[in-house]
Formats: structure tokens, sequence, C-alpha cells
């Protein structure tokens, strides 16, 4: 561990190979964090580890799978064994699953959409408590979408995941309410110019809506502030 990292508050984010998770972790690395970058894509988080570098950043890439065996807890001990804590979690690597009527669904791919947005939700804040709890002031940032809260024809499998996966933050931060110095956040990005909403929308400008770095100075701004457990934010 150099000089920098041990000095540094560590950050893990997830889907950080692209999109609003790179834009993520480079804003952190900016802020003076060491970024753990874990995407299922060694490419995109190399790309991702390099520009922090130039930028006089530190980060360190674990390409996983975060639905596969063991992946997370082994993260978690990854994690802990070389830095004994965590600050920071952002919650942001999600499946969207076809955009299908609700009759229409392929109960493989409920499973699958499932796994990753709600069940490896779950599994990452179960594994990573104990280091949160360990860090002065633990944050847990978690990227939603509007549809978890308004249900939109041929959007009920994302929308569905994304509903529960709020409930698990919500029902987490009322678990450390008072008890811990961890504090959770959801964050609404709305429409922002990613892969994800390239393929719910291909026929949209890209330039019509606004980069994923707007949504990374949100988050950065986020937790520079006092903000309360449970906070919800959407970014306009």
């Amino acid at each position: 561990m150099t000089q920098s990292e041990n000095s540094a508050r560590i950050a893990l984010v997830t889907g950080a190979s692209r999109g609003i998770g790179a834009a993520t972790a480079i804003a952190l690395a900016r802020a003076g964090y060491h970024v753990v970058l874990t995407a299922r894509t060694t490419g995109g988080l190399e790309e991702v580890e390099e520009a922090i570098h130039a930028a006089g950043g530190s980060a360190t890439i674990a390409p996983i799978n975060l639905t596969e065996g063991d992946a997370i807890p082994r993260l978690a001990a990854a994690v802990a064994e070389r830095w004994n804590r965590l600050d920071l979690l952002v919650l942001n690597a999600a499946a969207l699953g076809s955009l299908s009527a609700i009759s229409a669904f392929d109960p493989k791919e409920v499973a699958q959409v499932l796994a990753l947005n709600i069940s490896a939700q779950a599994a990452l804040i179960g594994a990573f408590d104990p280091l949160l709890r360990k860090a002065q002031a633990g944050r847990v940032i978690g990227l939603t979408s509007s549809v978890g809260r308004q249900p939109r024809a041929f959007w009920g499998l994302y929308g569905a995941s994304k509903a529960g996966f709020e409930n698990i933050l919500l029902s987490y931060a009322e678990e450390v309410r008072n008890l811990t110095q961890v504090r959770v956040a959801i964050v609404d990005p709305g429409a922002t110019r990613t892969k994800m909403r390239a393929r719910a929308y291909p026929g949209e400008a890209p330039a019509s809506v606004k980069p994923p770095e707007r949504v990374a100075e949100r988050i950065a701004a986020l937790l520079d502030s006092d903000f309360e457990t449970g906070a919800f934010v959407r970014v306009d």
C-alpha cells in the first residue's frame, strides 16, 4: 500500500468501466479518494484507471462478475486485507433487461436481472457493512431510476428491480440510523448519456441528454454535504 493510499479515503464503485460509474470513479479520485473499480470488462476498467492516474489520482481495478459464486465475499475480503475499512460504496452496476410486456416476460431473464439488480446489491451491502462501520463516516450511494417509483408500460422488469433495490437501501439506512456513522443516499440520475440509455431509446440524439459527468459531479457534491441517511436526490 502506498502512502497516498493509506491516507486517502477508500471508495468502491460498481459498474465502473463506463458511463455514470466511470465518471463517478474519476470524480471521486479527483476529490482524493483511492477508488476500487469493479465491472466485468477488464479493458474498460483499465481505461478508467489510466484516466485516473493521468489526472494524478489513484485507483485499483477488480474485474468481477457480481452474480458469480463467491465473487462479492472474495472482493470484500481483499478490501479488508488491504485497507481494513471502506469509506464509500457506490452501487451503480445494473442490468436493463428486455423492455417488454409483463405477459411476455422470459423467466430466465427475470432471474438474471433480479440477480444483479437486487440479490447482488443486497450481498454487497452485507459483505461491506463491517468495513463501512469501521470507517470514520461510511457512506453508501445507490443509483436508481424513476421507473422504480413511477411504473411505466414495458418497463416492468427493470422498474420492479429498482423498486426492490430502493427498498433494500432504505431498509439498510434505517438499520444503521443512530447506531453507526454510516449514511445512505439514493440518486436518480435522470436522462443521462449512457449505453443503457441508448439501448432503451435507440432513436434519441445522444447530445439531447446530459453527460454522465454531470451526475458524477452531483454525487461528489452530495458526499461533501451533511446529508441525512435515506436521502433521495434527483439529477435534472
